[in-house]
């Protein structure tokens, strides 16, 4: 099992096994589209269960970003870095009760690796104590690794919340293939956040900018999922027939260039990284 890169060489921290290693692409449409690719995957899919019981077919998520205090994984992803990862706590719903799920995301090259915990816990400061028992703390007992993991990471780049982001997602789930997923995720919205609190701050969360983030006339992104071994037929067919154009886009990177740009953190000699990388 590989490790996890660190700052310059491999972290010394042991993986637990992934609880997915994907592909992922990623494109921006613009609304009106979402129904016409949603139609066309039907013949293959069929709605997940969050989906399922929406009236509208969409439901809420929401992402607590962490990253250390200099941000090393925001300059990781701006660097195009081809080993690189993020940290985040996934929670759903407009006001989100626990389970709360601890992530991290490694990307290496075109391939994802996602290692999550359910938590039982609702302090999330707890859960990063080392003396905490990481098998009391999640639901499930397999999970303990992806948790240890978590926590190691959060010890080692000592980070911490920065931002958090919410949208509202439709989903998809093949039932002609073994594992692979569409997703519409549209409404991004973000706040600067630094406490561990993944509770209901939909008041003080603020739409994104379509204009500045999204390609012109888009602003829903439209995100396919698949095993890494193979691509689906009907996915290579559905991005041929929509002519969709993959581009990369992090929900992460998004929010904190919008939070540089239109909030001070407290620390005044902070300078944001985006400052860096022109494009």
């Amino acid at each position: 099992m590989k490790e996890l890169d660190g700052r310059g060489g491999p972290a010394k921290i042991a993986n637990p096994a992934p609880m997915l290693e994907r592909y992922e692409l990623k494109y921006t449409i613009p609304a009106e589209q979402v129904e016409e690719i949603a139609a066309f995957a039907k013949t293959y899919c069929h709605a997940d269960r969050f989906s399922a019981s929406s009236p509208d077919g969409y439901y809420q998520v929401n992402s607590l970003y962490l990253d250390s205090p200099d941000f090393f994984f925001l300059r990781q992803r701006l660097n195009g870095s081809e080993n690189r990862f993020n940290m985040r706590v996934r929670s759903y719903g407009l006001r989100p009760e626990p389970p709360y799920f601890l992530e991290v995301k490694q990307k290496s090259g075109d391939i994802v690796r996602k290692y999550r915990a359910r938590m039982r816990e609702t302090d999330l400061e707890h859960a990063l104590d080392p003396a905490a028992d990481p098998a009391g703390m999640v639901m499930d007992a397999r999970e303990a690794g992806s948790a240890v993991l978590f926590r190691s990471l959060a010890h080692t780049y000592n980070a911490a919340p920065v931002a958090m982001t919410s949208y509202r997602r439709r989903a998809l789930f093949s039932h002609c293939d073994e594992y692979a997923r569409v997703t519409f995720d549209a409404g991004l919205k973000y706040m600067p956040q630094r406490e561990y609190r993944p509770l209901d701050v939909s008041d003080l969360l603020v739409p994104s900018d379509t204009e500045t983030l999204f390609d012109e006339g888009t602003s829903v992104i439209l995100e396919l999922k698949c095993y890494a071994k193979q691509v689906p037929l009907w996915m290579v067919d559905m991005i041929r027939r929509f002519q969709l154009r993959r581009r990369g886009f992090s929900k992460y990177s998004a929010a904190l260039a919008q939070v540089f740009r239109r909030h001070a953190f407290d620390d005044s000699m902070m300078v944001s990284p985006f400052a860096e990388f022109k494009n």
